[in-house]
C-alpha cells in the first residue's frame, strides 16, 4: 500500500470513466499492470482502473478526475492510500437514476455503458463507456449514438449512483453481470424495446412552465376514457391520438407521465428507433404485442417517442404503412390512447397527423427566462448553494436551454463543487462552479445557430441612444409588454434592419440584447443558408424559422443579410437567391403568423437588399448605426475601459476628440493596444497611463472608409425623406 497525493488530471480523455493514472515506479511498487483494478482509500473506499501517468507526473502523485475525487470523498491535493485490487467480476449491480434516465435506458444498455468499470456500492458513475481500456465487448460508437438519441446531447453529464454491488467492490462489470435499476427491471439479454410503467408520480409542480400542456392533455384523455358517453350524446367519439412536439429535453415525456399519474392510467413507453432497427416482421410483432397489452390493460397510454423513426416523411415503406394502420385501429377502438412525440415534426409523414390517427397536436415550448428560473429553482432545491449564487443571473445567461440542459448544468456544477471541496467546511455549489459549467454544457435545441451570449447589456453599449431606443422598442417591448400591444390593438413589429459602416457596433448591439436573457437567440450569417443544391437553401430558411417558432420568444439575427436577400432578378446563380428571398418574405409576412419572433438584419450595403424585405410587416424599421462622433467615442471608450485600471492622467474626453474617424471597434482596439503596451513595458504593470495610450495611438489607425461612410449617410438621408 502506498500513500499518494490525489490531483486533478487535466486531460479530458479520462473524464468520468473511473480511470486513475500513476507513475510507472508506483505501478511497479504495487505490482500493477495497466488497466488492473486499484483500490483507493480516502474518506471512503472506492476503486478504478489504473493507467500510466503522462511524463512529468511525480512518483507520489495520483491523477484522477472530479468523479473519482468525489467517490473518495476528498478534495484535490489530499493524501490517499492506494493498493492493488482483486480481479473480481461483479455478479449483481443495482443502479439508481432519475426517472427520465430509467425510462430511456434499458438495463441491457445500462450494462453496456458500465462494462469494464470497477464499481463499489455508494459510487457515482457516468454513462460514458469505458473506451480507453482494451475491452472488446464495448461497441463505443454504437453505445454513444444510442445514448445520445435516447437522452439527448447532455447524456454524457448524467450521473448515476451504485446502490448495491455483489461481491463487495471494487468489482468489474462484465457481460455476465446482472445489472438493474433500483425498484425496476434487470438485464434479460433480449432485444425487446423499452416498455416501463411511469417511473414516479409526476405532478404539475414538477413541470414549471408546462402547466397548460398538462391541463390540455388531461382534458383530452379524461374525456376520451371517462366521459365517452357524454361525447356520444353530443355526436362525437373519443379522440385518443395525440402528437406531442417540442425540442429534445423539453419535457414531452414528463408531461405524459404527469397526466397518466393524475388520471390513474397505465403508461407503456417505447422508443421508436429501437423498433425501427429490428427486422420488419419482428418490429410489427413487437408493436402488435404492445398495442394488444395496452388495450387489455385499458385505460392505458402507449407512448411512442421519436416517432419519426417509424413514420418518416419519406422512405417509410411497408413498416410505416403498418404503423399508421395499427395506430388508427387502436385509437378507433377507444380503449388505448396512442401518444407520439417528436422533436422534428417536419420529418414525420403528414398521414400520421390526419383525422382518425393523431387527431390532437400539443406543442411543448422552449422555456423563457421566467420559466428557466423556476426550472433552476426546482433543480437546486436539494443542492446547497453558496451565498454568491444568483439564479436570476444564471437564468438570464441560459437562453436556448431546455429542462434537460438545466439539469445537466446543475449536475456539472455539482461535480466542480465536489472537486474543490476541502473537507473542512460544508460542501456547496458556488457561482464560479455554475459559470464554469456554462462553458461545458451547451443548449441542445438551437443547434449551431445559437449566438454565444456575452455578459453585456444595452447599458454597456457606449452612446447610440437613439439606436438603442429603436432596438428596445422593436425587440424588447413586444416581449416585455405584450399586454400593452393587445390593449392598444396593434401587432408588434416583426423586425428591423441595422445598417452602417463595419465596426460601428451592429453585431455588438445584438449581443447586448441577447445578454438581457429576454429571448432565445438564433444567429445566422447570410451566406450560411445558401446551397448549390436545388431546394436546399429554401429548406434551410424554413428550418430556421421553424426552430425560431418552437423556441419563441426568439430573436433571429441575420448577419450580412445582403448576401441572403439581394435584389431579385440580378443574380447569375440560376435563381437560387431569388427563391431564397421569396422563402424569406413568406416566412416574415406569410399566411402562417410569426408570433413572438423578431428578426434583426445587419448589413453595410443596404442598397443591395431586396426592397420587398424592407416594407412594413417585414424588416420595417431601418436603423442607421452611424460612425461615432467625439462625444460618442468618449462614451465608447468609457465602456471599453470598464475593467481596465486607468491612470488619472488619461483624459477620455480629450481622447475621444482626438480619434476622428475611429469606429467603435477601433476604440476598443485602442484600449487593448494601450493595455498591451503597458504589459510590454512591465508584466508587473498595475495601471494604463497616458503614455501607453499615446503609444497605442501610433499603432491603431482608423479603419472607416470615408467614401463608404458618405454613401451610407446619403442612403440614410434619402430614407428619412421618404
Amino acid at each position: 500500500m502506498l500513500d499518494l497525493t490525489a490531483r486533478l488530471h487535466p486531460s479530458a480523455l479520462d473524464q468520468r470513466r473511473g480511470i486513475v493514472r500513476l507513475h510507472p515506479d508506483a505501478l511497479a511498487a504495487l505490482g500493477l499492470a495497466p488497466w488492473d483494478v486499484i483500490v483507493l482509500h480516502g474518506r471512503r473506499t472506492t476503486g478504478g482502473l489504473v493507467a500510466i501517468a503522462p511524463p512529468g507526473t511525480g512518483q507520489h502523485e495520483l491523477l484522477c478526475d472530479e468523479l473519482v475525487l468525489g467517490n473518495m470523498g476528498v478534495p484535490s491535493g489530499s493524501v490517499v492510500q492506494v493498493e492493488r485490487g482483486a480481479d473480481r467480476e461483479a455478479a449483481h449491480v443495482t443502479v439508481r437514476g432519475g426517472p427520465e434516465v430509467i425510462g430511456a435506458v434499458d438495463p441491457a444498455m445500462l450494462r453496456t455503458a458500465l462494462l469494464g468499470k470497477a464499481l463499489t456500492a455508494g459510487d457515482q458513475v457516468s454513462l460514458l463507456p469505458q473506451d480507453l481500456a482494451p475491452i472488446s465487448a464495448v461497441d463505443v460508437v454504437g453505445t454513444r449514438r444510442t445514448l445520445a438519441n435516447r437522452l439527448g446531447p447532455a447524456w454524457s453529464t448524467v450521473l448515476l449512483e451504485i446502490t448495491a454491488c455483489a461481491p463487495d467492490g471494487p468489482a468489474v462489470v462484465t457481460m455476465g453481470t446482472v445489472v438493474g435499476w433500483q425498484g425496476g427491471t434487470t438485464t434479460t439479454g433480449s432485444a425487446t424495446p423499452i416498455v416501463v410503467p411511469a417511473a414516479r408520480e409526476a405532478s404539475v409542480p414538477d413541470l414549471p412552465g408546462l402547466e397548460r400542456q398538462v391541463a390540455v392533455l388531461t382534458e383530452w384523455l379524461d374525456l376520451g376514457f371517462h366521459r365517452a358517453d357524454l361525447l356520444a350524446r353530443l355526436g362525437s367519439r373519443p379522440q385518443l391520438g395525440v402528437l406531442v412536439t417540442g425540442p429534445a429535453g423539453s419535457g414531452k415525456g414528463a408531461v405524459v407521465e404527469a397526466v397518466c399519474a393524475s388520471l390513474g392510467l397505465r403508461l407503456r413507453r417505447v422508443w421508436a428507433p429501437t423498433i425501427a432497427g429490428l427486422e420488419a416482421n419482428a418490429a410489427t410483432q413487437q408493436l402488435a404485442t404492445l398495442i394488444a397489452e395496452g388495450t387489455k390493460a385499458s385505460p392505458a397510454v402507449l407512448l411512442v417517442e421519436d416517432v419519426e423513426a417509424l413514420t418518416p416523411r419519406e422512405g417509410g415503406g411497408a413498416l410505416a404503412t403498418w404503423v399508421l394502420t395499427a395506430v388508427r385501429e387502436a385509437v378507433a377502438a377507444g380503449r388505448l390512447a396512442v401518444i407520439c412525440t417528436t422533436a422534428r415534426p417536419e420529418a414525420v409523414t403528414p398521414e400520421l397527423r390526419t383525422p382518425g390517427t393523431l387527431d390532437h397536436e400539443l406543442v411543448v415550448p422552449m422555456p423563457d427566462r421566467a420559466t428557466r428560473l423556476r426550472l433552476l429553482q426546482r433543480a437546486v432545491q436539494h443542492v446547497p448553494l453558496a451565498a454568491d449564487v444568483a439564479l436570476e443571473d444564471v437564468a438570464g445567461r441560459t437562453p436556448g436551454f431546455v429542462a434537460a440542459d438545466l439539469l445537466a448544468l446543475v449536475r456539472e456544477a455539482g461535480l466542480r463543487g465536489a472537486a474543490r471541496h476541502s473537507g473542512g467546511d460544508a460542501p456547496s455549489v458556488s457561482a464560479a462552479d455554475l459559470t464554469a459549467a456554462l462553458e461545458v454544457v451547451r443548449p441542445t435545441a438551437l443547434g449551431g445557430a445559437r449566438l454565444d451570449v456575452a455578459q453585456v447589456s444595452l447599458d454597456d453599449v457606449g452612446d447610440m441612444a437613439e439606436v438603442k431606443q429603436a432596438v428596445t422598442e422593436t425587440v424588447l417591448w413586444p416581449l416585455q409588454y405584450p399586454d400593452t400591444f393587445d390593449r392598444l390593438g396593434v401587432a408588434p413589429p416583426h423586425g428591423l434592419l441595422l445598417y452602417g459602416p463595419p465596426g460601428c457596433g451592429k453585431t455588438y448591439l445584438v449581443k447586448a440584447i441577447a445578454g438581457s436573457g429576454e429571448a432565445n437567440v438564433l444567429s445566422v450569417k447570410g451566406a450560411e443558408l445558401l446551397s448549390k443544391w436545388v431546394g436546399e437553401s429554401e429548406k434551410a430558411v424554413r428550418e430556421l424559422f421553424r426552430r425560431a417558432r418552437e423556441a419563441a420568444p426568439t430573436l433571429v439575427f441575420l448577419d450580412e443579410v445582403d448576401a441572403l436577400a439581394p435584389v431579385r432578378g440580378q443574380s447569375t446563380d440560376g435563381g437560387t437567391t431569388d427563391r431564397v428571398v421569396a422563402a424569406l418574405l413568406t416566412e416574415l409576412d406569410g399566411v402562417e403568423e410569426l408570433r413572438d419572433v423578431v428578426v434583426i438584419g445587419a448589413t453595410n450595403r443596404p442598397d443591395l437588399v431586396d426592397p420587398a424585405l424592407l416594407r412594413p410587416g417585414r424588416l420595417e424599421k431601418l436603423v442607421y448605426v452611424a460612425p461615432p462622433d467625439a462625444v460618442a467615442r468618449a462614451a465608447i471608450l468609457r465602456a471599453a475601459v470598464k475593467d481596465v485600471p486607468l491612470d488619472e492622467s488619461v483624459d477620455l474626453d480629450a481622447l475621444g476628440a482626438r480619434t476622428e474617424g475611429f469606429s467603435a471597434a477601433d476604440c476598443a482596439a485602442l484600449v487593448r493596444e494601450a493595455a498591451l503596451t503597458a504589459m510590454r513595458e512591465s508584466m508587473e504593470a498595475t495601471t494604463v497611463t497616458a503614455a501607453h495610450v499615446e503609444t497605442a495611438l501610433t499603432a491603431v489607425r482608423p479603419s472607416l472608409d470615408p467614401a463608404q461612410v458618405a454613401s451610407l449617410a446619403a442612403f440614410a438621408a434619402a430614407r428619412a425623406h421618404l
